[in-house]
This record gives structure tokens, sequence and C-alpha cells, in this order.
């Protein structure tokens, strides 16, 4: 069993748009990972993003938005849960607070931005 305490939460600013708190360098968990992302605007700000290896599952703790997919718009709220699979290609748009549960533990490097679709 670990704890991760408030105090020992890692602040990670991805961008202008996105800032994490991060539970998982703590929990040093190869299988899960633990995370609370405020989106404010665009994320990533141009182009999209997918994720090579990890499924994420996200709940919607406060506000409102948009996932952008190829020839989808999914509309969230708070209460709502997203599941993201590896390789789905999106962005995000909206005011928003998500906790997000990745599986296997994510990681920077299997994390991808792209500028469009025609990978």
């Amino acid at each position: 069993m670990k704890i991760v305490k408030k105090e020992e939460v890692k602040k990670v600013i991805n961008s202008d748009t996105s800032q994490l708190l991060e539970y998982s360098l703590k929990l040093q968990d190869k299988d899960l990972d633990f995370c609370i992302n405020t989106i404010q605007g665009r994320y990533p700000q141009k182009g999209y993003c997918t994720n090579l290896k990890c499924k994420e599952i996200c709940y919607i703790l406060e506000g409102k938005g948009v996932i952008h997919k190829r020839n989808e718009e999914i509309q969230f709220d708070k209460g709502d849960v997203i599941l993201i699979d590896k390789e789905e290609i999106y962005f995000w748009e909206g005011d928003c607070q998500i906790i997000m549960i990745c599986n296997p533990a994510w990681y920077k490097e299997q994390c991808r931005l792209i500028d469009d679709f025609s990978m």
C-alpha cells in the first residue's frame, strides 16, 4: 500500500493551458498512475495528442468542454467519465479539472504531439 500526501504532489505545467497535479511521481508504479489536470482553453494548444502505450480513464471533476477527434466532437460535463484508448488522436478544449488514471503508467516518451492526422 502507498499513500501520497497532498503536500507531496508535484505541480507540472504542461503549457499555458494545462497544469497537472502529478501524484504518480511519488507512487512510482509502472502499471497505474494518477493526476489531476486543469485545462483552461485548448490542449495541446495546436495540433493533436496521442498516447502510444496507455489507456486513460478521465473523470470530469469540475467544469465542461469538448474532446475533438478526427470526425467527432464529444461534449463533456462535471461528473462524466471518458475512456481514451491508446493511439486515439484528439485534443481537449474547455475549462475543467479532470482526474486522469492511466494504465500502464503514463510517461512523457509514449506521448506524441502531432500537427494533423496524416501520420
